[in-house]
């Protein structure tokens, strides 16, 4: 059964069972679905919020060069996790969830179902239970698209900006680094889906489905964070975003990103790729990049893999290791 023999009353009474099931309804969301708009309380009297948009064959595509379907599922556990992550870099916690879904006529409905399933499993597994899809959107388009919006708190606390790195701050990293980057690699490579073992599957998988560490985000907001952000397009493009939003130079150790480096390289000798570039370049892994105060231990989770160092005459800043610049690689929706 395809999207068009539904009538949209009948294919949201497929969908929002699975939404007020899976998701537990957080105290924020006052209304939920099935009016014009959905109310959400704000205790904090601030809304931290993000928006993203995952669009087919640009974000994501349903069939892959070595046999992977992409399921509804897996689109909207990546469109709750990316949307997560962004809350979660700013030091909040996510409350409420809208999400508009666009379809051509023939999707099947299944899709529909799974893709709410995978909203909810991600809200639930990732560690976001507190949050709840409070309402969205259904339309008819000639391609498959996804557009989540979050709301989150700050519970009293401040925001942690990318504006605050200072000279001297240690710079870590909490979740993975080039996970993803290798899974996309090894979804367009000819290896089919099939015969890759399982510690080449996770790395599939977790392109499909990152795992943001969210509660990373809190911890280090708490913990005294200078600056934070997610890294969604690569640690050197996010890095260097970073730093210039501090005006500061941010000094990777080498020796740090070949431990980074080291869990990729059977992916990375199965391609005759080099592990490394996928850790500096690929950002879909959704992890934290942050700075904390020097002398100051960093909070459990993260892990320590550079230094903040101040621009001079001859250093603008940007992103260097070992005192050298980076390259810049990683994603832009534009250029790439």
């Amino acid at each position: 059964m395809t999207v068009a023999q539904l009538s949209e009353a009948e294919l949201l009474a497929r969908i929002f069972p699975r939404l007020e099931l899976s998701a537990l309804h957080s105290a924020a969301v006052v209304l939920g679905p099935g009016d014009d708009a959905a109310i959400v309380a704000v205790p904090d009297g601030r809304t931290v919020i993000s928006i993203d948009t995952q669009v087919q064959d640009q974000d994501f595509r349903l069939e892959w060069n070595n046999g992977y379907r992409t399921t509804g599922y897996d689109v909207g556990w990546k469109a709750a996790a990316q949307n997560l992550s962004d809350i979660n870099a700013m030091g909040a916690s996510a409350t409420s969830m809208v999400v508009s879904l666009t379809m051509p006529p023939d999707t099947p409905v299944g899709w529909a179902e799974d893709l709410a399933d995978g909203l909810t499993a991600a809200i639930s597994k990732l560690g976001a239970g507190a949050c709840s899809v409070a309402g969205g959107d259904l339309g008819r388009g000639r391609e498959l698209s996804v557009t989540v919006a979050v709301l989150g708190t700050l519970d009293g606390g401040q925001p942690v900006l990318r504006s605050g790195a200072q000279e001297g701050d240690t710079l870590a990293i909490a979740g993975r680094a080039g996970w993803a980057a290798a899974g996309l690699a090894l979804l367009e490579s000819g290896h089919h889906v099939s015969s890759l073992p399982p510690e080449l599957l996770s790395m599939l998988e977790l392109q499909c489905r990152p795992e943001p560490p969210l509660e990373a985000g809190p911890l280090a907001r708490m913990s005294g964070a200078t600056a934070m952000m997610d890294i969604s397009d690569g640690l050197v493009r996010d890095g260097t975003r970073l730093a210039v939003a501090s005006h500061v130079v941010l000094d990777l150790d080498p020796g740090q990103l070949g431990r980074l480096a080291e869990p990729l390289r059977p992916a990375a000798t199965l391609l005759g790729a080099d592990p490394r570039a996928w850790v500096l370049g690929g950002g879909e892994d959704h992890g934290l990049l942050a700075t904390f105060p020097a002398g100051m231990q960093v909070p459990p989770g993260f892990t320590g893999i550079g230094s903040v160092q101040a621009c001079g005459a001859d250093k603008a800043p940007g992103v260097t290791i070992a005192g050298r610049p980076a390259d810049s690689v990683g994603w832009d929706h534009f250029a790439d």
